[in-house]
């Protein structure tokens, strides 16, 4: 057992991806993210839903913007374009994605 709130300091820059749990194809991660971050664009060849728990972030999703707060979520197919292009010091995500099985 554990808590999604334990050890909540961001990383000096970008973010800091904790897996919680892989059981076949699905993954859950727990993100923390500085407000220092590289504007990587993601295409992933899974779908993710995503729930931001704490702070506030901007997203770009395949040219639209996102304003995010603490409660928001939102759900990414696969082959969606997205960048985080601003984001509060400690936002506190959980992702959780969804890989095609064989």
């Amino acid at each position: 057992m554990d808590n999604l709130f334990n050890d909540l300091t961001p990383p000096q820059e970008g973010e800091r991806f904790d897996e919680l749990l892989r059981h076949k194809g699905l993954v859950i991660e727990r993100i923390i993210s500085s407000s220092r971050i590289a504007h990587e664009r993601y295409v992933q060849t899974q779908d993710e839903w995503v729930v931001l728990l704490q702070g506030e972030a901007t997203l770009d999703i395949d040219g639209r913007t996102a304003q995010l707060t603490a409660g928001d979520h939102v759900f990414l197919p696969a082959q969606t374009p997205h960048t985080v292009k601003k984001v509060s010091d400690g936002a506190l995500w959980l992702a959780i994605h969804l890989h095609p099985t064989p």
